[in-house]
Formats: structure tokens, sequence, C-alpha cells
């Protein structure tokens, strides 16, 4: 009898296509993957998958091919075409934790030669000079407000309050602002995501695609080679940009009025999760689960609720059987929210461009700074460039969008990724923009399903109208 062998095939002597070789061969081979692996070259890696792969269209084999990309100084316009590809991983430079330096924005290729160009730089350099002279102001009000704790030095007392002053001055810095990320997908992710990137009707956003192809080329040759663009992406896009009517209005006043609204959501949704829990747990079929919930007392059904939430740790995920009910939100919020909002990936999320047209926040403490004036001064420019580069085109335009201005956002997710969501997002060490949306939805979808929402666990005394008193001028 065999007995159990559990190891890795390291990267450190294998190629990643050929680990994608040997965990493929295993599903006709007998052999193991050690004696697999020692059978293959890279040229033999590579005419299997241009074999299976590429001609027979075999490409989950792909995905046991890993990359790490490192990429360095995009805007945050091109982050959100890289980091739209749901199953890689990614971590970013944080404009919560770090500052940026004066030039660290990006140039849009399409106004090289173009007569704006000279208005965008000097918008630019506005919003990062200001950005640059809020930082002291803030810094002494909140050092005012948060005593050294004994024996900690300089270095270490920055370190503790550099959010807090940060995250308010963060508001200026604009969507071409430099950004750092890192990439992990396996390859068949990663040749949708550069087919996405050739496709994309920003020239900076191109070249990053063609960039990655010919670095990931260089340890998948053969996985990531017929990466074109996409003529459906490409054709489709443009066309729905031209049917879609212009707004009857901006919608400053409104958008910001109903800035959450739980637009539709699964009205038997209790009753499904709590179905599926006992399916999942009986012999019965999902009709009898349903009938059985729906014809039980409300006492019951609290108690079926209780039994399949109360355990839940802080850390702890709930059972796949809460991915039964759905919500949809149409939401607005500051762009610097939406750019943490963006990392629940499982959401399906359909953002609008950036625009100014949504009126931007103001940070309480940039008021209580006495800074308010060069704030609105420097966020009031970029809304007059916004509007010259929108004239000529929208997608450029979104590069001087401050991470103050509001943004729209149509997010659908199950009751799982809420949990997920909304106790990672309320936390008391997360943004307070952030926050802010997450106890909003919290609210929402606790008003519906209110059995199913009450092992939340977001923290006490805090809540959406509180933050926006708290936080918002």
């Amino acid at each position: 009898m065999s007995k159990r062998d559990i190891y890795l095939l390291s990267p450190k002597q294998l190629s990643p296509e050929t680990i994608a070789v040997a965990f493929a061969k295993t599903s006709r081979s007998p052999e193991s993957f050690r004696d697999i692996a020692a059978e293959l070259s890279d040229e033999k890696s590579a005419q299997f998958h241009e074999k299976w792969v590429v001609g027979y269209g075999h490409a989950s084999v792909a995905e046991h091919a890993v990359l790490h990309l490192a990429i360095e100084n995009v805007s945050r316009v091109a982050i959100e075409s890289i980091e739209s590809n749901r199953l890689a991983s990614y971590t970013e430079k944080s404009t919560r934790y770090q500052k940026w330096d004066a030039d660290a924005f990006t140039f849009p290729p399409e106004l090289e030669t173009h007569p704006l160009r000279e208005e965008y730089v000097s918008a630019c350099r506005l919003l990062f000079q200001t950005y640059l002279d809020s930082l002291p102001p803030l810094r002494s009000l909140v050092e005012s407000r948060t005593s050294r704790r004994e024996e900690e030095n300089d270095e270490a007392y920055d370190r503790r309050i550099r959010s807090q002053y940060v995250d308010s001055c963060r508001f200026l810095l604009p969507a071409a602002a430099h950004a750092n990320v890192g990439m992990t997908a396996n390859a068949r992710v990663l040749e949708n995501a550069i087919r996405k990137m050739r496709s994309h009707p920003l020239a900076e956003v191109r070249l990053i695609g063609e960039e990655i192809k010919d670095v990931a080329q260089g340890e998948v040759p053969t996985l990531v080679k017929y990466a074109e663009p996409v003529s459906y992406l490409i054709e489709t896009s443009k066309e729905l940009s031209y049917l879609t009517p212009s707004p009857l209005s901006t919608g400053e006043g409104q958008g910001m009025k109903n800035w959450c609204t739980l637009i539709d959501y699964d009205r038997a949704g209790e009753e499904k999760v709590l179905a599926a829990a006992l399916y999942r747990f009986g012999e019965m079929g999902y009709s009898e689960a349903l009938a059985y919930v729906r014809e039980s007392t409300p006492a019951k059904r609290s108690d079926l609720a209780d039994a399949l939430l109360k355990r839940l740790g802080r850390y702890d995920t709930p059972l796949r059987e809460l991915e039964h009910a759905t919500y949809t939100f149409d939401l607005v919020m500051d762009q610097g929210a939406y750019a943490e909002f963006k990392r629940h990936r499982m959401m399906s999320q359909t953002p609008q461009l950036l625009t100014c047209h949504l009126g931007y926040a103001t940070p309480k403490r940039i008021t209580e700074a006495d800074f308010e004036s060069p704030y609105r001064k420097a966020m009031e420019q970029a809304a007059v460039v916004f509007e010259k580069l929108y004239a000529f085109d929208p997608l450029v335009a979104q590069y001087i969008v401050p991470n103050g201005f509001n943004r729209r956002v149509l997010a659908t997710f199950n009751l799982r990724e809420a949990y997920a969501f909304c106790q990672l997002r309320a936390a008391s060490n997360a943004h307070f923009s952030i926050r802010r949306v997450a106890q909003r939805v919290t609210e929402e979808i606790k008003r519906v399903h209110p059995l199913l929402m009450k092992f939340v666990s977001l923290p006490e005394k805090e809540s959406w109208q509180g933050i926006e008193e708290e936080f918002f001028s």
C-alpha cells in the first residue's frame, strides 16, 4: 500500500510552465509528480502547452503556473484596470501610511501634444503642493490631541499617529498619483488580464498590458503568448458609450441625499439561507427544507439562525449557505473610499467613471486645522480643469479627479460577502470614509433580514451618522 506523501514542486528548481505540466499529466499518468517533473524540460513543457492549452483549449492547466509581478509608478486609474481581475491577489502602496512627493503623478499619453497639457500639469502640481502643505498643520492638530506614550521615540510616535492626519490629507491626491502594486496570478488569469488591458481605451493601460506580457513571457513563454486585444471589449465599450444618454442633471445634490440605496434584494433570502443550512446537514430535498422553514414559528426561525451564526468568531468565515441571499446597492462614496471598496472582488461591481460632477467631501480635520480655504481652492481648480478635459475625453479627465470627489458604483453581493465587508471595513482601524459605507450597508441589510445580520460584529456605539458628524465638515 502506498503511503501518503505531501511535498512541494519548488519554483526554485522548476519553471512555472513545467510545474503546470507536471500537475496536468497526473490525470493520465500513474507516476508520481516528482517522476513526471523529472522527465520534463522547458522545451517539452512548451510543446505540451502549445498542444493542450492553446490547441485544445484546456486552459485550466495554466492555473498551475503562478507569477508574482511588481508593478511600480502607474496611475490610480490604471490600478483599477489591473485590480479588476477577481482571481488574482494584490497588495498596493497605501495612501494612509505613506506620503507622496510633489512630482509623483502620471502624465497621460493622450495629452502629449494637446493644448490642455500645461493646464493638466499645473492642476496636478497645485493638488500635490496643497497636499504637502496640508501635512504639517494636520499633523500638529493630531499631535495636540494625541499624547505621546512613555519612552515613545519620534519615529514610533509618528508611525502611530500618521494615518490620523494622512487620512484627511489624501483627499487631495488625484487619480494620476503614482501607485505601486504587487500582483500574484496564475497564467490563465494573467492572460485574461493582459487581454483586457490591451483592449482598454486609455493608452497608459494598453502600454502596461504590453509590458506585463513581455515580462510574463520570460517565465511562461507559451501561456501568455496569445494575449492579444479583444475586439468584443473594444467595440462593445465604444458602442455602449455612444448609446448612453447624457444625465438630466449632474446629480450632485440628489446623489448625496440618496448615497446608499438598497435597490434590490432577495425577499425570501432568510428562508433560503436557513433552508440551505438544513439541506446541508439533513437528508431532505430542498423544497421540503424550504417548506419546513416557511411553516416554522418566528421563534423556531430565530433558533435556526442562532445555530447557524452564533458561534462566529471575529476571524471566522460563515458557512457558504449564506451565499443564497443576495443584495444590490446603488452607492455614492468618495474615491478614497472606493479604492478600498473595490478590493472586495467577490462582489459584482459596476463603477462609473471618475468624475467631478457629484461634488466632494471635506474632512473635518481639514476645517479644524484652518486649512479649508486652500483645500477648496485646489479641489475647485481640479474641477475646472476636469471639465475642460471631459470635453476632450471623459476617460482622460479621470486622471485629475482627487480622492475627495464622489463616485457612483453598483454592487451586488451575497450575505457571506456582506459579513466579510461589513466587519472588516467597519472596524475601528479602517478609514472613516469606508467605515461610513460599511455601517450604512449593515443597517440596510439588517432592516430587511434582521435574523441573519444580528451576529455581525461591529464596533459598539458607532453609526454612519456619527461618523459623518465626527469626520466630515
